[in-house]
């Protein structure tokens, strides 16, 4: 019930001039098969029935002219030119043939392109179904109160419910072909839109370092994988930063802060991962290391930082950081490691800078 609920629910796009691709694609390969079946029941005919029958012809050229007008109308009015045809065709079939020939299947076509059509509400696709099934019903009724034109022996009438057969499963077999490859195709690449937007998500878009956000998410996916082990945090903030800004401007903060992410990024070694928590501060993730190892660490990379000349537009430019280190203690959640990390940070701020506290 609930799966009917919200088939019934579904919303509906406003229908354009302009067929979908993927549905102009089916409707034409679906009447070029067709156009290549009339063809073949044409010449079945007169070799089998002695009789040379020309409404096959009839409805090729129609299915031609359909072709072209698949390119030049929308979608429901080529909707109803393609019922129109295999509804037609049906009935002839029956009245010529009797319901034995098998070409009453051909309908099953039109149901198929009904439920496919993305610009129908569901109560009218519900309608549009209960009609053909009732024409079906009723072309049944019909058959066995009338006489077939032309009688098959049991042999050709076999033969005939084959040709019937294999024509309609081709049409069939193409049709689900271009609509599950759309489907697929459209998943995939909305699976793939939605990895970008997350990954941009996560992402800060001056150093293409993650968030805030996404290294919280990645220091909880590991405690939960490693309940366990250790690890440490740290917070770095560029000491005076605000006078780099002030002296050379913004885009040579900018250009600061790029030039501090590479050298994070080379200094690491796999030791530690790094994101930009915000403005000029730096979060470090240390995965295994207790409080000695994290400050060995972060002392290393004060000291690199220290060490590293910047070059701006002819100025040569020296900075320093201050950071603040904790140890997982296996019992604080992680909102309270970074906050003791920021005091720390604080504390070297307040005692001179260019430092690490442990």
């Amino acid at each position: 019930m609930d799966f009917f609920s919200n088939f019934l629910q579904q919303k509906v796009p406003k229908s354009g001039k302009e067929l979908p691709v993927y549905y102009r694609k089916a409707l034409c390969v679906s009447e070029i098969l067709l156009i290549a079946y009339f063809f073949v029941c044409f010449f079945f005919y007169p070799l089998f029935l002695d009789v040379w029958i020309w409404f096959p012809l009839g409805f090729a050229a129609v299915t031609g002219a359909a072709l072209w007008l698949t390119k030049n109308r929308g979608v429901r009015e080529n909707l109803l030119i393609y019922a129109l045809l295999t509804g037609g065709w049906v009935f002839w079939n029956i009245e010529a043939f009797g319901w034995s020939c098998g070409v009453q299947h051909m309908l099953t076509l039109m149901v198929v392109f009904l439920f496919f059509n993305i610009y129908e509400k569901p109560l009218i696709k519900i309608a549009c179904f209960i009609v053909i099934l009732a024409y079906r019903i009723g072309l049944f009724s019909w058959s066995l109160q009338h006489t077939a034109v032309y009688t098959m022996d049991r042999a050709t009438n076999t033969f005939y419910q084959t040709i019937n057969t294999v024509g309609f499963f081709v049409m069939l077999a193409a049709m689900c072909i271009i609509f599950s490859t759309s489907i697929q195709d459209t998943e995939r690449q909305l699976r793939i839109r939605n990895q970008t937007l997350y990954k941009e998500a996560g992402t800060d878009p001056l150093t293409g370092l993650p968030n805030r956000r996404a290294m919280i998410e990645a220091i909880e996916k590991f405690c939960k994988a490693n309940p366990e082990e250790s690890f440490a945090v740290a917070i770095a903030d560029i000491d005076f930063f605000k006078n780099v800004n002030d002296t050379y401007g913004h885009n040579c903060g900018d250009y600061t802060l790029v030039k501090l992410t590479e050298l994070f990024t080379e200094h690491s070694g796999g030791r530690y991962s790094v994101c930009r928590w915000g403005g000029e501060e730096f979060c470090f993730f240390m995965p295994g290391a207790n409080i000695d190892d994290a400050g060995v660490i972060m002392h290393d990379v004060n000291f690199a930082v220290e060490r590293m000349r910047l070059e701006f537009e002819g100025n040569e430019i020296t900075i320093t950081i201050t950071i603040g280190v904790e140890e997982c203690d296996f019992s604080s959640p992680l909102e309270d490691l970074l906050k003791r990390a920021d005091e720390k940070l604080y504390m070297g701020k307040n005692s001179g800078r260019n430092k690490v506290v442990v």
